[in-house]
């Protein structure tokens, strides 16, 4: 008898310290970081979204997405982001990188491909074409390019605008961003935020 009432009182004390710890950690934790990410930092809690001149969510900053028509030909009017291997094409469910080596053929092959359709495109010789232009990135989702990629598409995108290419250089540069901290990754550009901001400039 005594040993059950032992063994009783040693599970209702485990099922106690569960159910405590599941609203202390599962729930009070979960909502008190969540209060906290709304307070401080809302805009990157709720996902960075951004939103067109209208108000409509166009995407997010943290997620690269294509600029190209319905049959995947690059709209001339805006900069084009990274190469995606994930999914048909920055496919946010799908996120992964192609996995092939550098001596990789098919890999060989898409670069050289990617490589002539950007030389003709922005009327430049290949080996202006930074890496990042021809690769891509681990996630399949990077929403950044360099800003040499950036650079070079200026005088395509001006043309296509009717915008002088000096003022679409200055939007370029004014948009760079620098190393986190000062010493961490590259500097880059954010390709969605760039096409919103040529938009909005347009609208005005």
């Amino acid at each position: 008898m005594s040993t059950t009432r032992t063994t009783l009182r040693s599970v209702g004390v485990a099922v106690r310290a569960m159910v405590a710890f599941t609203v202390i950690l599962g729930v009070g934790y979960t909502l008190l970081i969540t209060g906290i990410g709304q307070l401080v930092l809302p805009w990157q809690a709720n996902g960075s979204l951004q939103r067109d001149a209208a108000g409509a969510v166009v995407g997010s900053a943290l997620i690269g997405q294509s600029f190209t028509d319905a049959d995947g030909e690059a709209l001339p009017g805006y900069f084009q982001s990274r190469p995606s291997a994930a999914g048909d094409g920055y496919d946010g469910g799908a996120s992964s990188g192609s996995n092939w080596g550098p001596e990789n053929a098919d890999l060989i092959a898409a670069i050289e491909e990617r490589k002539a359709v950007i030389a003709e495109r922005e009327g430049v010789s290949p080996e202006e074409i930074p890496a990042d232009a021809l690769t891509a990135s681990a996630s399949g989702l990077d929403p950044h390019i360099s800003p040499a990629y950036a650079l070079l598409q200026v005088p395509r995108v001006a043309e296509e605008r009717g915008i002088p290419a000096d003022e679409v250089g200055e939007l370029v540069e004014s948009m760079i961003q620098s190393r986190d901290l000062g010493y961490l990754g590259e500097p880059r550009v954010n390709v969605l935020q760039l096409n919103l901001a040529l938009d909005e400039r347009e609208q005005r």
